[in-house]
């Protein structure tokens, strides 16, 4: 795939961008070996995001040249004292960078970034980027190590909750938004920072769905699966990119020559900053790669990795790998030139204090509208899994019963990575259906872990008899999920789903929001619970918006980024998944009996359950019906210079207005590799009223049907191929056929 990549320095006028090339040289030629080295060196300044590693004294090293960025620094204050140090009192008077893991937010804290992609909606990634970028640029962050682009397909791994889902795509389309949210158009302006996408490469399939485990994938994969929505990522201009914890072949991914100077700087001619994960470079001697860490650091500065982040390899290292002539000096010099380049581009060599401002922060930190884009966002991250009878909405003149510790719990709205976060934002489910209800009543029933009394169970049920309909929120508490929070069981965790059996048992109809940082393992749920609604973890807003979709002031417009599995036996469970040589599709054979036969037995199936998922990736229903009618396209042939046009129309059946994610898949029957059953190239999200309909269009070219050949180039190949459109991946409700002609 042809990638358009942008450097920093491609954003800049011409002016601007030979005066921070001429200053960014002029310091180079400047700095001694060791101040050279002592700009690729980042520490920590206050709260560990990972295993304890070597620290050195911060000030005395800012003082000495020693650093060159800092990460997760306290406060306001405590930044300017750190940039002060290294403007006023190092030699050279060279500004830190400083850096903070601002994942959904920055106080004002947005959904989850697996919620904010069920939006299907990319505009309310870049608004929730924005928002949090002109928040953490007036609390003194330079750099954030955002957005995570990792394509997840097992729902066991907890950073799932932190990327886009199962499917490339939709990756690379909320990824680049969230680039562009962060970076706006000038990353001196004082309401921007630095985007880093992560983790480069493959990480997303660490084997087992466990934190920091290894990653084994075909470069098939890697070329079709991982790397596209990196691709994306530098065609917005994103300015850095993070190195994965993985191995890739066997090679770590800090040091992997192939994978960071063939792949990213060589074939994607990406110019800008590459930076370690945490000790990622140590963490080569664990892989058994490196004997030390000298070892380490060679390997790292060699392969074009830049910026150490805590490790201390190259601070403790690099000086004496050049002096003895085992590496480069102009390879040193690359890397800084990199970051220096940075700190220009962010504006730093011309106001080192830019991002310093008590009155700025005053005026721009948890603002109503900041607040307002919460809620939106959030509203449309919900997913409306299953409406039995049409519960929902629930009428606000009801009597209703209102159970569950997650429905008043504020901490765990807030979801993993949440900055600088703060419960006390946060309103709650219980404390707005308290304002908009006009008669409920709310019990515990269990506590956030998911524990049940005796006596929290009989009141639960007490209060969900007397009642006309009952919300129950269940769910994973907010640290089950994220970084290190693997799970190998995905069901309810501890007796909530004995809950829900109680409550079930009332007769009472009962509606259930989960939250969660990954899809759950809920057949039981799915099967007996007449109402489920996905609400992720929302953020500060989290009860506003949930009670405008449970109170039908808006219509779930959410859909499922990634699939929800019956069983954690399926995974890895994604839709566009290889066809097997011995298929068993649904339709066919009924996969949830035994086999009865030789015919039913020696297929692609297990005995226990079907193949397909619970809930299929684009899964989500409305308030109200949508039907497809009319799919056409331009022409039934096309070369690959051409543009194929494809309109569908798409009515309103129902008698309420509604939001419809059409979503178009293209499938390629036959190729020189196995292509998948379908994947997904297009989506737009439509507002029709009840009874009218829309004309949805799009335009397809050869790159959305190219793909790894057998050739190992990225190339589409002529042929027959199908255009798909329907409600999700598995509701397809029309289909046309084209060639693709040389």
């Amino acid at each position: 795939m042809e990638t358009q990549t942008r450097s920093l320095l491609d954003h800049l006028s011409p002016e601007r961008r030979a005066a921070i090339e001429e200053h960014v040289e002029t310091l180079l030629s400047e700095l001694t070996l060791e101040q050279k080295v002592g700009q690729l060196n980042q520490v920590n300044a206050d709260f560990a995001t990972g295993t304890a590693v070597a620290d050195m004294d911060l000030e005395e090293g800012i003082r000495d040249g020693d650093i060159g960025s800092v990460l997760n620094f306290a406060d306001l204050d405590e930044a300017r004292r750190f940039q002060e140090l290294a403007v006023e009192e190092s030699d050279h008077g060279i500004p830190l960078v400083l850096a903070l893991d601002v994942i959904h937010g920055y106080r004002t804290i947005f959904p989850i970034p697996l919620g904010e992609a069920a939006s299907w909606n990319p505009e309310m990634a870049a608004l929730s980027a924005r928002v949090a970028a002109t928040e953490a640029a007036a609390d003194g962050v330079h750099w954030t190590f955002a957005p995570s682009v990792d394509v997840g397909r097992d729902p066991r791994w907890g950073r799932v909750m932190e990327a886009a889902g199962e499917d490339p795509y939709l990756t690379a389309e909320t990824s680049k938004a969230r680039v562009r949210g962060f970076q706006g158009d000038d990353l001196a302006a004082d309401d921007t920072v630095l985007a880093c996408a992560k983790h480069y490469v493959g990480y997303g399939a660490s084997e087992a769905g466990r934190e920091y485990n290894i990653v084994d994938i075909s470069e098939t994969t890697l070329r079709e699966v991982h790397l596209p929505p990196f691709e994306a990522c530098l065609e917005a201009g994103v300015g850095s990119v993070m190195n994965a914890f993985n191995l890739h072949e066997r090679i770590p991914a800090s040091s992997n020559d192939e994978l960071v100077e063939g792949i990213l700087r060589g074939e994607l001619d990406f110019e800008d900053l590459v930076v370690s994960d945490w000790n990622s470079f140590g963490e080569l001697i664990e892989h058994g790669v490196a004997g030390d860490l000298r070892d380490a650091a060679r390997a790292c500065i060699e392969a074009g990795s830049d910026v150490d982040m805590v490790s201390g390899a190259y601070a403790t290292e690099l000086v004496g790998l050049v002096e003895d002539g085992v590496v480069d000096e102009a390879l040193v010099d690359d890397a800084v030139r990199r970051l220096l380049t940075v700190k220009g581009v962010l504006g730093l060599f011309d106001d080192p204090y830019r991002y310093f401002d008590e009155e700025r922060r005053s005026q721009r930190i948890l603002t109503d509208d900041h607040r307002a884009a919460a809620r939106e966002v959030a509203r449309e991250s919900l997913v409306l899994l299953k409406n039995e009878a049409d519960l929902l909405p629930v009428d606000e003149r009801d009597d209703v019963a209102l159970v569950g510790g997650l429905a008043d719990s504020a901490t765990d709205m807030l979801g993993a990575w949440r900055a600088e976060g703060d419960p006390d934002d946060v309103t709650t489910l219980r404390t707005t259906l308290t304002d908009r209800v006009e008669s409920l009543t709310y019990v515990e029933g269990c506590d956030r872990d998911g524990a049940v009394g005796d006596e929290q169970l009989e009141r639960a049920v007490e209060a969900v008899t007397s009642a006309d309909v009952a919300i129950v929120a269940v769910g994973e508490r907010y640290s089950q999920s994220g970084e290190a929070a693997s799970r190998a069981h995905l069901d309810l965790p501890g007796d909530q789903r004995a809950l829900l059996e109680a409550l079930v048992e009332t007769g009472t109809p009962v509606a259930a929001v989960l939250f969660s940082g990954r899809p759950l393992a809920i057949d039981w749920e799915a099967d007996h619970v007449p109402a489920l609604l996905e609400a992720w973890f929302p953020g500060v807003e989290a009860g506003p918006a949930i009670a405008d979709v449970l109170l039908g002031e808006d219509d779930p417009s959410g859909r499922l980024p990634m699939s929800f599995p019956i069983t954690e036996g399926q995974i890895p469970l994604y839709y566009n998944r290889l066809r097997t040589g011995r298929p068993a599709e649904d339709g066919e054979v009924d996969l949830t009996v035994a086999p009865e036969n030789h015919a039913e037995k020696y297929l692609s199936r297990y005995l226990d359950v079907p193949n397909e998922p619970l809930y299929a990736f684009g899964h989500g229903e409305s308030y109200t019906e949508f039907a497809y009618t009319d799919l056409t396209l331009g022409t039934d042939a096309v070369t690959a210079e051409e543009t194929l046009s494809v309109e569908v129309t798409v009515e309103n059946t129902g008698d309420r207005a509604g939001t419809e994610v059409v979503q178009l898949y293209v499938s390629d029957p036959v190729g020189s590799r196995a292509r998948p059953v379908r994947e997904l190239v297009r989506f737009d999200k439509v507002d029709i009223d009840a009874g009218d309909s829309a004309t949805v269009s799009f335009e397809l070219t050869a790159a959305d049907l190219a793909f790894w050949t057998a050739d190992e180039t990225y190339a589409a190949e002529p042929g027959a191929f199908e255009v798909q459109v329907g409600h999700a991946s598995d509701d397809i409700t029309a289909v046309e056929r084209f060639e693709l002609v040389e």
